[in-house]
């Protein structure tokens, strides 16, 4: 399985400290079953920025370390890049990474709402062969109280990708029912752990796997994993026509 959303790099942002975490956070990805896992330290966040040369820089030496403990997970490059105007530019430059160097770019909305601007630059990544990806939508305070926000950036050739800790309940009851029923409104596509620790923001990569599995979606389950395995491979992902849910009756869950 991989693992698309991570922050498992040390010294960089918002993830591990040190290098004795960072190397216990990768054991403990192979415990949860992955067998492969996009870095994707934060890029020119409000808090935090990893250059690109750190992160390549970082996983080369990691990825030694893997295999020669005989461990048996393949790391990969990536960014999530928090939105701003001069993406394209900023790409074009290198200064900003890929999945996996791929044609896909994980893209983070500002928590509390969705910029004027976002379709603009959705259309001007699209111009480019890029993909954008969006980071778990369901914990975005505008999308919550309206997810018609989110049917409207897929309509406009993006795609999302939900977090493993939000249908695992790790963010409450309330992310977790929006969650599914975003899942259901196939208007997520790919699956991430977004771990950042292994104590307050686990893996739950398994968990949330298992959460849908009992609701009886094992389709998602299915297309969640090979989307993630195509995001890789630089491949076309499966993309079901998404439903507008409107606003749901929970939509002041942040409240």
């Amino acid at each position: 399985m991989i693992d698309i959303h991570s922050h498992i790099l040390y010294g960089i942002d918002d993830g591990p400290s040190t290098r004795e975490d960072t190397i216990k956070m990768l054991e403990n990805a192979v415990k949860e079953g992955i067998t492969e896992i996009i870095s994707t330290s934060h890029a020119y966040h409000p808090q935090y920025h990893a250059e690109a040369t750190s992160v390549k820089q970082q996983l080369i030496t990691l990825q030694q370390e893997m295999d020669e403990q005989q461990i048996p997970l393949k790391l990969h490059i990536g960014h999530e890049v928090r939105l701003r105007d001069n993406i394209v530019d900023l790409l074009k430059e290198q200064k900003i990474l890929t999945l996996a160097g791929s044609k896909y770019l994980l893209l983070e909305l500002p928590s509390q709402g969705i910029p004027k601007y976002t379709t603009h630059v959705i259309h001007a990544l699209l111009s480019e062969n890029i993909l954008p990806v969006i980071a778990h939508p369901e914990r975005n305070r505008a999308i919550a109280e309206n997810p018609a926000r989110l049917t409207k950036l897929i309509s406009n050739g993006a795609i999302a990708q939900i977090t493993a800790g939000s249908l695992a309940g790790h963010f409450g009851r309330g992310v977790q029912k929006l969650s599914l029923q975003l899942v259901d409104a196939n208007l997520v596509h790919t699956y991430g752990s977004d771990v950042h620790n292994l104590k307050t923001r686990a893996y739950k990569f398994d968990a949330g796997l298992r959460y849908l599995e009992k609701q009886k979606r094992l389709d998602a389950v299915d297309i969640f994993l090979e989307n993630n395995a195509r995001i890789v491979e630089n491949d076309e992902v499966i993309i079901l026509e998404p439903e507008d849910l409107g606003k749901p009756k929970w939509w002041n869950i942040f409240a």
